[in-house]
């Protein structure tokens, strides 16, 4: 670990971050521009005086959990990412296994709609960052670990991961899971999405049966039904924003302005 060259480095990506950046207000007794540490620690999910000892070359060496969790606070890019890791002593992740790391335009994007649902979902339909509106919305879906981080796994295995869709489009939306799940299979069927099929095929008779019927190319239609427990029947538009190079999608929930369902997302978070 080069404590020193780690300093340097957070100091002068925090410094370079300016508090727009990630949805920060800058307000009125902002003297200097870049984020102050205790916004980086907050946005990391530490606490401060842990960031600040880092930046000031004492305490203990960071885990790879938090420089991951540093990475993404600061919006680094790949080759970023990889240089905090080796400057923490630590091997850097592998792409090929870990692709749950967010591009940083992708993170500005999400960082600039804390007022709308909106979320960053990997191939593998594992929800890897949320809105506040989007927990409202859906509930908190980046707190589930192994094979249930995939919302496919946990729509055949899980009756609670049907409560947010009408019984009567169930069958539908089973349909969509797998196909979407034959499509990144059969581009990495090695590693995490051969052991979705397998844990599927095992668990699910219904999954199973869809399986076998080889459907490809099903999507989502632009405009979903989503209930939410106290708002009712919400019919929302999904508009998809695809990210190329870590194959991760934005998926942002809005409704048409005046409708019902507009006037219910404006109560979503006052709900909450």
């Amino acid at each position: 670990m080069d404590r020193a060259q780690l300093s340097d480095f957070l100091r002068t990506r925090r410094e370079a971050m300016q508090p727009e950046d990630v949805g920060l207000p800058r307000g009125p007794r902002r003297r200097t521009g870049g984020l102050r540490r205790e916004e980086v620690a907050a946005l990391a999910g530490m606490s401060a005086d842990y960031y600040g000892r880092i930046e000031q070359q004492r305490g203990p060496a960071p885990s790879e959990q938090m420089l991951a969790a540093l990475a993404r606070a600061l919006h680094l890019g790949l080759e970023e990412r990889d240089h905090l890791f080796r400057l923490g002593g630590h091997p850097t992740p592998q792409r090929v296994l870990r692709d749950d790391h967010i591009s940083p335009g992708i993170m500005r994007i999400l960082d600039r709609l804390e007022d709308t649902p909106a979320m960053i979902i990997s191939r593998y339909g594992e929800t890897l960052l949320q809105t506040r509106m989007a927990v409202a919305l859906v509930g908190d879906e980046t707190s589930y670990t192994g094979l249930a981080r995939s919302a496919w796994y946990r729509w055949f295995t899980d009756p609670h991961a049907r409560r947010l869709y009408p019984e009567e489009h169930h069958p539908k939306h089973g349909r969509i899971f797998a196909a979407q799940l034959r499509k990144t299979y059969t581009a990495v069927p090695q590693g995490r999405a051969g052991e979705l099929v397998d844990a599927l095929l095992a668990a699910s008779e219904e999954f199973a049966a869809i399986w076998a019927e080889h459907e490809v190319g099903l999507t989502h239609t632009d405009r979903k039904t989503l209930l939410h427990a106290e708002l009712g029947a919400l019919d929302l538009y999904c508009q998809n924003l695809l990210d190329p190079d870590q194959l991760q999608t934005l998926l942002v929930f809005t409704a048409v302005p005046g409708s019902a369902s507009y006037e219910k997302l404006q109560l979503l978070a006052a709900v909450s």
